[in-house]
Order: C-alpha cells, then structure tokens, then sequence
C-alpha cells in the first residue's frame, strides 16, 4: 500500500489506547539549508495550500511597495478568521485602491471566529467575501495590480502578471522549478513544491537580508501574529506568540512550514490531510536538533492537542516520528557535538 511509503508521524491515544494515527512526511532543514532529519518522503511534490501565502504576500509587496505594511502585510501572508479587526483593515486595503468588496474574487463564506460569526447569524447576516479567510491576500492581490497599473478583473488569471511574478518568486524561494500548477480553494493559482522545497521557502523568508522585501513579510506577520491567524485559539498565532521570532504558516490539508530565528526550518505534511497534529509534529522535529535559536519548551502547551471524554482530557494528540534512517541522528548528533566548542558568543549574538 501507498501509505507504507510515509512514516507514522502522530499519534492520538484515549485512555491509554492508540484510536488514531498521523501518516505523512517532514523535514527539517539546518541553518546552512542542508537537510538535517526527514520522515517519510519530502521530496515527493505537494500542494502547500495556505502555506504558501506569505510568498503570495510576498509578490504583492515587491509589487505595490509601501502600499502594503504592518498588519495589511500580515493579512496579506494569513488565514484570519473574519474577526471585525481583520475587516477593517481587508476594507481600508480596498479603500486606498479606490476598489469596494465587489472587486473581491474569493467565495463568499462565514468568518471562522465562532463569536463573529454567531453574531452575525442572530443578526440575520449573510456570507460574504470580505469574512472570507482568504480576503486579506485578494485584497492585496487588487492592492498590487493597481499599484502597478494591472487589470484588476482577471487577477486570479493564471497568465497574469502578478500570478506571473508570484510563481517566479515561489520557484525562486524554494529552489525548484514548480512541480504541479493548481487552483486553491479561495480560487487563486496554486503551485506545487516538494516539502524540502516549501522548508526552504520558509528559510529564506526568516534567513532574508533586513530591509528586504522577504525580511518584511516575515517581520510583518511576527510583529502581528492575531492578523495570520486570530485572536483565538488560532494555531500558527499561538505558536509565533509563545516563540517570539519563529515564522508559522499552515494550510489546507494538513501541511505546515515553520522556520526559527536561527534559520532551522521544518515542513510537514499529513497524508490525511488532518492539521490536527502538525504544530506538534513541528515542535517535536525542531525540538529533535535542539537547535533553534528560541526556547522549544515556551510552546509546551502546543506539543499535544487534548482528546476530551464527557470534556474532560482523556489522552492527547502528540508526536511520535521516527527518522527515516538513524544515520540522520546520527549525523545530526554529531554535528550538534562537533560544533558544540566553536558555537559560543559569536553565534549567540
């Protein structure tokens, strides 16, 4: 069977019982980009999804320059969840490129925040594209093309020139031509990477020169970790709060990049497609080099998810990868030795 090919990454246990398991893949790339450990098979080409909207974020801002900052950035690079804050800010984007909501191409839907969108309902409110968790990249998609004199109506055409510009800049990022040419789910182009190409992605958006356009999107959606996500409960918000520093972006069927400080980097993708355990899985692989330049355990809180009986916890989601080869730890350890008198002050600073 298929699944064979991918390794056991996760697994969730109900009082003291193995109900479910995580199969898929992940990687880990050092500082210096080369691969440090891996499960499963990062080089097989997958659709990141959501995850790849930072390089999205990206290519609007070397487009419209200043037009997109600060938390309009972040939206840019995120998934928020509809909160009125995120609104208002997705309105004022539109606003300064004198365009209304009408210009929005992403479906219409109910905002994630379960506050909200309760509100909303007993209101008798409607769906709509701006609650979408995808508005804040559309807006600033419209942002860009009329910074740059763009049409507008067909922006999510593949042949357009910021579809153009933004595939360029994901095959730059990663590596590696693209491998797979999609739509997403909010209707934008969607392009395929290998896991070990999605890590680098991350890598250079953390390991990018100050001042940069790829230094400001990941300072961006650092400094404004509620407009990635939200103010609840939200994954990749909760895990760039509790490490200060780290850059967190999720997608659609269970796929994560994170990078540290430091310039560690880790993908992951579950098979099932279940985002459940991906944070976890992430943790436990940067936490396997014990090497990323912040405190692992300052996310203790978010290397398990719950499993509830009658609301209570009655076990956890947790992470349980074993390396592909032990060679990797192997040379993982030593390196870690290896380096471990050198290393001081001057990689400390």
């Amino acid at each position: 069977m298929t699944i064979f090919r991918y390794a056991e990454l996760a697994r969730v246990v109900r009082n003291g019982f193995v109900e479910s398991r995580h199969y898929g893949s992940v990687v880990v790339l050092a500082p210096d980009g080369t691969a440090a450990l891996s499960a499963g098979v990062p080089d097989e080409p997958v659709l990141p999804r959501s995850t790849l909207k930072p390089v999205q974020a990206l290519a609007c801002r070397i487009a419209a320059g200043d037009e997109l900052t600060g938390p309009a950035l972040a939206l840019a690079a995120g998934s928020h969840t509809g909160d009125d804050r995120h609104v208002e800010v997705v309105r004022a984007m539109l606003a300064r490129a004198g365009l209304t909501e009408d210009a929005l191409g992403c479906p219409e839907d109910w905002p994630e925040d379960e506050p909200t969108r309760d509100r909303l309902i007993r209101a008798n409110g409607q769906r709509d594209r701006i609650r979408m968790n995808c508005s804040g990249k559309h807006a600033a998609m419209l942002v860009a093309c009329v910074a740059r004199s763009w049409s507008t109506h067909d922006y999510l055409d593949p042949n357009h020139p910021l579809q153009r510009e933004t595939a360029a800049a994901v095959a730059r990022l990663a590596g590696a031509p693209i491998a797979h040419h999609a739509v997403d789910g909010c209707g934008a182009p969607l392009f395929g990477l290998s896991l070990t190409g999605l890590a680098r992605t991350f890598q250079a958006l953390v390991n990018a020169p100050a001042g940069s356009d790829e230094a400001l999107v990941a300072q961006a959606m650092r400094e404004h970790p509620e407009y990635v996500g939200g103010w609840h409960g939200h994954p990749n918000t909760d895990l760039m709060r509790a490490l200060p520093g780290v850059l967190a972006k999720g997608g659609a069927e269970g796929v994560l990049g994170v990078a540290a400080p430091d310039g560690h980097a880790v993908a992951v993708k579950a098979i099932d497609g279940s985002p459940r355990a991906t944070t976890a899985i992430a943790l436990a692989a940067l936490a396997a080099l014990d090497a990323v330049g912040v405190p692992v355990g300052g996310a203790d809180a978010l290397r398990q998810v719950p499993v509830l009986g009658g609301g209570v916890p009655v076990g956890a989601v947790t992470a349980v990868i074993d390396w592909t080869t032990a060679s990797s730890r192997t040379e993982a350890a030593s390196s870690r030795t290896e380096a471990a008198s050198p290393r001081t002050e001057k990689e400390e600073s």
